[in-house]
């Protein structure tokens, strides 16, 4: 999930270097959101993982 979140900032960067800003917009807006997702999933593994123990 954060290589996607990474591969989309990346894209994003690129594109708006290029001029494209819509698609560089869009791409960030992305990349934002599976960060999010990401830092959600990962705190709640690192939660339901202690319980466990």
């Amino acid at each position: 999930m954060l290589g996607w979140a990474l591969l989309f900032f990346i894209f994003a960067v690129a594109a708006g270097i290029f001029g494209f800003m819509g698609i560089a917009s869009a791409m960030a807006g992305i990349a934002k959101i599976l960060f999010v997702v990401f830092l959600v999933l990962f705190i709640a593994s690192l939660i339901l993982g202690r319980r466990r123990v």
